[in-house]
């Protein structure tokens, strides 16, 4: 039977004049169960955006992963400016510039906060920096952070930040090779971790008094988290993760906790062979609270509390690759009730997912464009 949610209208191109350039639109309507909406393009050319915030001025940042440049986008006109400045990046694999966020009181201490790979093919590892724009450039680089040991692998960087009440947190993947390290404390990969936020090591994390742990971590167990967001409600950390071949999970995170990689895993390795034991559940370990088999390649997410969308409120979007999609879940006391797959047949891989502060949902995909959702 025909169902309209799986087939958008055709692309209407529309022009208008903003500060007196002529801007084309491309726009799309989709259906979901609850809302229809427009899918805007606001800019494209960016190759793999990343990371993606707002400033207090409406203007967005932007990182593009493959060429490791921050570039500011005119939300109204689509038009880019690269950012001078930037720290290099080591732009393979999956490094390059990664997430970017504005401090909370950016308007007061105007800091921003960039992760990215840096090194070499020998050797490479992650980074965070913070730094101030002063017109198109990033002056007052300092660097706060950076994950050991390195490596020579391009891959599993992670990263993904999240700023709440003077602590950063972020996201550090096992680079590929070295999973094992998810599960040992002297070492920073495959884990989160909690600093201050000009890189200060808060005296209450807990592995700060265990001998050989790198004192910044905050839960480990992760494989390659790509998607960190606070609950704009109880100020909940929530993760995901990419499995292997299937797998994904969506974790809850507590300080200290084990969430299990390469122990226990939901999916299988890419030769089809069991990762580990085969197992999914170990006592000490913690279990998902939603996962993906098969894996839908997550990236990016937020939790929606705008006004613009009512019927998609305390709802989680997280970007999926794999699987080319805006996946929606529902929640209802803490656990995943319901699930919805929007924009299939758009046949783009989501990169990164944020709310604006004007109330409608961005979205950045793979190939290099920016796009907006708005209700009809």
């Amino acid at each position: 039977m025909w169902n309209k949610k799986y087939f958008p209208t055709l692309v209407i191109c529309w022009s208008i004049i903003i500060a007196g350039c002529t801007h084309s639109i491309e726009v799309q309507t989709y259906s979901s169960e609850v809302h229809d909406f427009v899918l805007e393009k606001i800019t494209d050319s960016i190759r793999v955006p990343f990371g993606m915030t707002f400033l207090p001025d409406g203007n967005m940042l932007v990182t593009n992963r493959f060429s490791g440049e921050l570039i500011r986008v005119d939300i109204d006109s689509g038009k880019k400016k690269v950012i001078q400045g930037v720290p290099k990046s080591f732009s393979r694999g999956d490094g390059g510039a990664l997430d970017i966020l504005p401090h909370p009181n950016y308007e007061e201490n105007g800091w921003l906060y960039f992760s990215h790979s840096f090194g070499d093919s020998i050797n490479s590892s992650m980074a965070i920096d913070r730094a101030k724009l002063q017109g198109d450039t990033l002056v007052n680089v300092q660097r706060i952070f950076s994950a050991f040991p390195f490596y020579p692998s391009p891959s599993h960087y992670g990263s993904r930040m999240a700023l709440k009440d003077g602590y950063l947190f972020f996201t550090m993947g096992d680079r590929y090779d070295l999973m094992d390290s998810a599960q040992t404390l002297n070492n920073h990969l495959g884990k989160v971790m909690r600093i201050f936020d000009d890189g200060r090591i808060p005296k209450d994390n807990p592995f700060v008094d265990v001998e050989q742990a790198k004192p910044e971590i905050w839960s480990y167990g992760h494989r390659n988290p790509q998607g960190l967001t606070l609950h704009p409600e109880t100020s909940e950390l929530w993760l995901h993760e990419h499995g292997p071949k299937g797998g994904d999970e969506l974790n809850l995170i507590q300080p200290g906790l084990n969430y299990g990689w390469p122990v226990i895993c939901h999916g299988i390795d890419y030769d089809d062979t069991p990762i580990k034991d085969g197992i999914t559940h170990k006592e000490g370990m913690e279990q998902p609270i939603h996962y993906y088999t098969p894996s839908i390649a997550p990236s990016g997410m937020t939790f929606y509390d705008g006004n613009k969308f009512k019927e998609w409120q305390g709802n989680l979007f997280i970007g999926a690759m794999a699987l080319t999609h805006l996946n929606r879940l529902v929640f209802e006391k803490g656990k995943v009730i319901h699930e919805e797959r929007l924009l299939l047949d758009f046949g783009k891989r989501v990169r990164v997912v944020r709310q604006g502060p004007d109330g409608f949902i961005y979205i950045g995909v793979d190939g290099g464009a920016i796009y907006r959702l708005k209700p009809v």
